[in-house]
């Protein structure tokens, strides 16, 4: 019978990580501790966060808007992270996977997968409703309507899910090719980054200087505008202004992780827990920012926020109160 040492490969706060297994320590330190309860504040954050905006956009008919309409979707998704993805991760850490790729790791992955595609998504339309919102004000309302944004929506979960789908099928090859096969390495760590990722992100960043070039032309022009021309054109360049900032608080979280997932095979030494684990979880946060930064920009959300979390909501009738 062959004698196997079982050697520890990297501490963890958490787990217990060797050759050939990952397991929850029996006795968790105060750091594991203490991680876990800030990560279980993040989840409550999360899902508290993103309920407001959904309930927000559905009860307000104010914000019965294409824009909003896609927010409400991504919010969607953002609380779905809450729900499922933080609790998994917490019980099936990133780097207690790479040793012990288990079902419920898969499954993680998964979720993981299909909710940072779909989040990404789901900008880039947003990033499209702003650019006809800003740069073609006048054919706006015909070309970016309720259809067209609920198909938005439909593409946007749907490619999310088939990618989601994919990448997990590349990695269920393992009984009939023991190591890692080139192809699974090339969908898993290339071809899914750059459809959910790199090439939407280039998309985004190019249809954003496109906005700012024009929404910079129309700053020069304003004076020569009436009034309700100016404070309309300064009302979506504010929206505009807001959404490129959540595109900016999506790169910082989620470029890291997607950097290192893409280049960690093709390098000889392996990347540390720490780093795994800090990409992996700050990807996971960009969730918990995005309502909070629409209740900073937006008046009308903040206000919304605090007719529901006061509870006034069921008490009366509010839905067609004018926000400011």
């Amino acid at each position: 019978m062959e004698n196997r040492t079982r050697t520890v490969i990297e501490l963890h706060a958490c787990f217990e990580m060797d050759n050939f297994s990952s397991k929850l320590t029996t006795a968790p330190s105060i750091l594991c501790i203490l991680v876990y309860g800030f990560l279980t504040l993040l989840s409550v954050v999360t899902v508290c966060g993103n309920l407001l905006v959904i309930i927000s956009i559905f009860y307000f008919k104010q914000l019965h808007t294409p824009t909003n309409t896609l927010i409400q979707s991504l919010a969607v998704a953002d609380l779905l992270v809450g729900v499922l993805v933080f609790p998994l991760s917490m019980a099936f850490s990133l780097s207690s996977c790479l040793y012990d790729d288990n079902m419920f790791c898969k499954i993680r992955d998964s979720f993981d997968i299909l909710f940072s595609t779909c989040s990404i998504m789901h900008l880039c339309c947003i990033s499209v409703d702003r650019y006809y919102a800003v740069c073609q004000p006048l054919t706006y309302g015909s070309k970016i309507s309720l259809h067209v944004v609920i198909i938005m929506i439909a593409v946007s979960w749907g490619v999310s899910a088939l990618t989601a789908i994919g990448v997990i099928i590349s990695r269920l090859n393992h009984e009939v090719c023991v190591d890692l096969c080139f192809i699974d390495v090339v969908i898993t760590n290339i071809v899914g980054p750059l459809l959910s990722f790199y090439l939407p992100v280039f998309i985004m960043l190019c249809i954003y200087l496109k906005i700012f070039l024009v929404a910079q032309r129309q700053a020069r022009s304003i004076q020569t505008t009436t009034k309700s021309g100016a404070t309309a054109s300064k009302i979506e360049r504010k929206a505009t202004k807001t959404l490129a900032i959540v595109l900016g608080a999506f790169l910082f979280c989620w470029a890291p992780f997607f950097l290192c997932f893409t280049f960690s095979p093709f390098t000889n030494s392996s990347v540390p827990v720490l780093v795994i684990e800090s990409t992996a979880w700050l990807a996971l946060i960009n969730s918990t920012l995005n309502p909070f930064i629409y209740a900073f920009f937006y008046t009308w959300f903040r206000s919304a926020f605090k007719i529901i979390v006061s509870g006034k909501i069921f008490f009366g009738d509010f839905g067609n109160l004018k926000l400011p």
